[in-house]
């Protein structure tokens, strides 16, 4: 009996051992992905000739399917250099890259064999294999392959699916001709599994049909058998690893433990030749650190043209890009999510262990960074890329103040290392909201004015408003605070952005601006609070109200606001952009009065894939 109990111990022991082997696989098989943090995402394809939707523009009828599937003849990729694509990738700073193998217009570009199959070989000027040389490319420079595949084939003759208003068939009354189709892109798929073994696969149009209409589970085990460890994204009808969401930045944290953003840098995916809403290279690399901060990947976007060559505008974002990268490594790959709000003003970022924390700084100051919250002790700071020491004074027991050099400032993200004695701890007391003593009365040794000013945005935006039963007016006009010895720096900022204060309730929630906020009794009036001199414009995401006006509380100076990733057919609002003069900031705290068209609505749901853009 006894060695029956030791075999029983140690046969649970080993079932115990190997069940965790098997729930650890998975997360071994997406670290790489993980780690990444940066792809690159290729739409190349004929709807470049004449700078069109891809795919969709003959599905949504702006073109007829033949004059769509004519731009073969002007698709000659006649520069196309593959390793000047991957050289060009690689310095941008991405780990990955995502090309489209064939889009839902059912262009292959590569030597597909599938009978009927479109290929850029057999059918455009081109006469190439375009895919083949780009992967032996990407696998030569170390960089993980990702191909694009499109499940529905809008072009090919047995397929259901054919334009927004024509069907070819009803699949449930001609199964044996859906089963042709079935077998036709599968065998498509497992020829790009046998050829180029990739590292990931991107699915994509899986809304038109249910997972088992594709055969979701005969689509994973044949690639499993080529590359045990293939990554798929979430567009299998919920057979994949990661979650994608579209071009709208999350606003909150995807639920999926890895997820990735793929985002354009102007408003289309193919190249379009009168597409000039390109976002800034600052934008992009806030976007970046956006995504890092969740830990998130951004797969970015480009489109070369139909001569394979890419948009001047496209490789300025991906060299600046790599010029960030490059100085930053250290806080970009292999980290994981930050801290909760709250803790400090900007993104954050944590090392493996915990015990390193990343602060992303977009703004500059000469007032000081401060970091509140921290239970753990800091045992130094640093400055990415060059370690230039930082001076962090202790407040109190979990509030530090950072020193940075004006000149160390980086002009896009500044990045600094804060080592802890230990993984970190964040301490769950309620920070002392501050009072109208401590606000007004002057310091007699320090000058404290932009501290407690921050404090004071800090209570605003958590909902404490200690003006709301003293004598102060929308104006500010004949403000008296009571206190002797006040402080006329603060008396004066008091006065001057009353507005922001009186009457004034909590702000909007984590996730949307990434300082403080206040909103107007009447919630019309969204407050940003700004801290030091942004690197590029403020942003707010996920604002479903029109805007009707903004301007600097105190000054009155009009501002003007662009609004990017709002797509016409997409229910998900857009990133605003506020560019901030410098010669009107405060020096103290500057604040943003934006105006909306009805009390405030935010969109905070989880962002998908985009399934229709008529």
């Amino acid at each position: 009996m006894r060695y029956l109990k030791f075999f029983i111990i140690l046969f649970s022991l080993f079932v115990g051992s190997k069940l965790s082997a098997q729930q650890a696989a998975p997360n071994q098989k997406m670290q790489w992905f993980a780690d990444a943090k940066l792809g690159i995402f290729i739409h190349w394809g004929i709807y470049s000739v004449n700078g069109i939707s891809e795919s969709w523009s003959f599905f949504n009828n702006y073109i007829n399917h033949d004059a769509y599937m004519k731009q073969l003849n002007g698709f000659t990729a006649t520069k196309y250099q593959p390793q000047e694509w991957v050289n060009l990738i690689k310095e941008s700073g991405a780990k990955y890259a995502v090309i489209a193998t064939k889009h839902h217009d059912g262009v292959a570009l590569w030597d597909s064999k599938a009978p009927l199959a479109t290929t850029t070989l057999k059918n455009s000027a081109a006469k190439k294999d375009l895919i083949t040389p780009f992967v032996a490319e990407l696998k030569k420079s170390g960089l993980k392959t990702g191909l694009y595949f499109s499940l529905p084939d809008w072009s090919y003759p047995d397929y259901d699916g054919f334009t927004r208003d024509r069907k070819r068939y009803d699949y449930k009354q001609d199964a044996p001709r859906f089963t042709k189709f079935q077998n036709y892109f599968q065998g498509q798929l497992n020829d790009l599994s046998a050829k180029y073994n990739p590292d990931l696969l991107w699915f994509d149009g899986d809304w038109e049909h249910s997972g088992e209409e594709w055969q979701a589970k005969n689509i994973l085990t044949n690639l499993r058998k080529v590359n045990q460890n293939i990554i798929i994204n979430s567009r299998l009808n919920g057979h994949g690893d990661y979650d994608t969401p579209e071009q709208g930045v999350p606003v909150v944290k995807p639920g999926s433990p890895e997820w990735e953003l793929c985002y354009t840098m102007n408003d289309s995916w193919g190249y379009q030749p009168y597409d000039n809403h390109y976002k800034s290279s600052n934008m992009i690399i806030r976007t970046l650190v956006d995504c890092i901060s969740m830990g998130g990947n951004l797969l970015l976007d480009i489109g070369p043209k139909a001569d394979g060559t890419i948009a001047p505008e496209q490789v300025k974002i991906l060299k600046d890009l790599g010029r960030w990268t490059k100085k930053h490594g250290e806080a970009i790959y292999g980290t994981e999510a930050g801290l909760p709000d709250g803790h400090f003003v900007g993104k954050t970022a944590l090392s493996k262990d915990k015990a390193v924390l990343y602060l992303y700084l977009d703004y500059k100051t000469k007032n000081g960074i401060l970091l509140n919250g921290i239970k753990s002790k800091i045992k130094k700071v640093e400055l990415i890329g060059n370690k230039t020491p930082i001076n962090a004074v202790k407040l109190n027991e979990t509030d530090y103040f950072l020193d940075v050099n004006e000149s160390d400032f980086d002009n896009d993200v500044t990045v600094l290392k804060v080592f802890l004695n230990e993984p970190i701890q964040l301490s769950k007391e309620k920070q002392q909201t501050i009072s109208l003593e401590t606000l007004f009365a002057a310091s007699q040794h320090l000058d404290l004015t932009n501290y407690i000013l921050r404090k004071l945005s800090y209570d605003l935006n958590s909902g404490v408003n200690i003006f709301q039963n003293t004598n102060l007016t929308a104006d500010g006009l004949e403000f008296k605070s009571g206190i002797k010895n006040v402080n006329p720096k603060v008396n004066n900022w008091v006065i001057k952005n009353a507005e922001a204060l009186y009457k004034t309730t909590g702000g909007i929630p984590a996730g949307h601006y990434q300082g403080s906020t206040a909103l107007s009794a009447d919630k019309q009036t969204l407050y940003l609070f700004v801290e030091g001199t942004p690197t590029g414009p403020i942003a707010i995401k996920g604002l479903k109200n029109n805007i009707s006006r903004i301007r600097i509380v105190g000054e009155g100076t009009m501002l003007p606001h662009e609004i990017y990733n709002k797509l016409y057919w997409s229910k998900i609002p857009g990133i605003v952009y506020i560019p901030v003069p410098k010669d009107k900031l405060d020096p103290e705290l500057t604040v943003i009065a934006v105006l909306l068209d009805s009390p405030i609505d935010l969109y905070r749901e989880k962002v998908g894939a985009i399934e229709s853009n008529l």
